[in-house]
């Protein structure tokens, strides 16, 4: 089984989130568990903001047991359809291409996606299997 994981999870437990911290933390063990854990590098890339150095981003990751996967030419492509669909049907600009990109890349190159955000890929993405540790 492979759980892609979304940037809001990894910053709940790398970021000792009050709220959401041990719960994603908890969530994280799970799956983990269950198979590997991957992240696209638009999650990198949102992840590495939180540390001080790319260094400490990949042993924060390491430690995690999180691979880096790329995203691929077919994926990028499945994500623009999602994004047009998102832009017919009046979408604000308040979502970025970003997300729809981890989305994606978790239907077209994981099994699953976990993330907190579970109502934004289920109406985007709607084959994804959604795990939300909340």
């Amino acid at each position: 089984m492979i759980t892609a994981l979304d940037s809001s999870v990894l910053l709940d437990v790398f970021g000792a989130d009050p709220v959401y911290g041990a719960r994603s933390q908890q969530a994280l063990r799970s799956a983990i568990a269950q198979g590997r854990l991957v992240a696209c590098e638009v999650v990198w890339a949102e992840v590495a903001g939180f540390f001080a150095s790319p260094a400490d981003t990949c042993a924060a990751m390491e430690r995690l047991g999180v691979d880096f996967s790329a995203i691929t030419l077919e994926t990028a492509l499945e994500a623009s359809k999602a994004w047009k669909t998102y832009r017919k049907q009046g979408g604000k600009r308040t979502r970025v291409a970003a997300d729809f990109l981890i989305g994606a890349h978790a239907l077209s190159q994981a099994d699953r996606l976990l993330t907190r955000d579970q109502g934004f890929y289920r109406s985007y993405f709607k084959r994804l299997s959604v795990l939300d540790p909340t």
